[in-house]
Formats: structure tokens, sequence, C-alpha cells
């Protein structure tokens, strides 16, 4: 299936592209998330119509994300949780949890901007954590988990 993006989409294309992927990916992701749009000729000319509008939104959310960026660079986020001994946790730190602390401290993070590839924090320490803010700002900042007083 032939699709024009409308915004850039990682390993497939920026902007304005016309790429063909297979149908399921199309009709069940890219479409219904408003990444992208059938490549028909009505789509072609209602895309050309909006494309400065489109280019202009792309780059508020990039210069919004760096600025986001510059901000939590300088960030070190503390959690206290409750532990048991040798400093193993009851549960787990994961996405939500830091998502949530990076909030609090008065910068948005959503959960979904946390990448821990190693799986859920388990024990107390301090940790680096990414964060994709956006396709082209990522950034790290740093988790100290402590045990509950």
């Amino acid at each position: 299936m032939e699709i024009i993006l409308l915004e850039k989409v990682a390993n497939l294309g920026v902007l304005g592209d016309r790429v063909k992927v297979r149908p399921g990916y199309a009709r069940n992701y890219l479409i219904p998330k408003g990444k992208a749009t059938a490549a028909t000729p009505a789509n072609l000319a209602r895309f050309e119509a909006r494309r400065a509008e489109l280019e202009r939104i792309a780059a508020e959310s990039l210069a919004m994300a760096r600025t986001r960026a510059a901000q939590l660079a300088e960030l070190i986020v503390t959690l206290s949780v409750k532990t048991g001994s040798e400093g193993r946790l009851f549960g787990s730190v994961g996405a939500a949890d830091i998502a949530n602390a990076v909030s609090a401290a008065g910068i948005e993070l959503q959960k979904h901007e946390v990448r821990l590839p190693a799986g859920s924090i388990r024990q107390i320490g301090e940790y680096d954590v990414d964060l994709h803010l956006h396709s082209e700002v990522k950034t790290q900042i740093r988790v100290n988990i402590i045990a509950e007083a």
C-alpha cells in the first residue's frame, strides 16, 4: 500500500515522503495515529495544500522537544521506595513511576518517552535513564532510587 507521511516516522521517512508499506501497518497504525494518509490523487492535493502548516507544526514540536531536553539534562530525580534486605525493592520502578516523578518536578513527561531497555529497576542505586522526546531529540536523566525511611 502506498502512503504519504504526515510526519517523520523512524526507519520509514520524513514529512511528505511517498512510501510503500504493508497494508496492515498502514491501516492499523500509521493512518489511525495520524502519521500518514493513503496516496490517492485527492489526498495528494489535500496534502500539498496543507504542507506548510504540517511543516510548521513539525518545527514547533521539534523546538519544544529541544527545550524540554535542555531542562531535563540538569534534572536529578530521587524516588523513595520500600526495600527489603540487601537493597532489593518490593516491586519495581518502571517508566510510569519515573514519568510521574519528573512531572511532579515541574517538567511534563509521558510514560512512552521513558526508555528502560534493561527492564524495570529492581535495586536501589543511581541509574541513567534514556528519554526519547522526539524522533530527533534524545537525552538522559539521573534517577536515584533510595530506601524509604
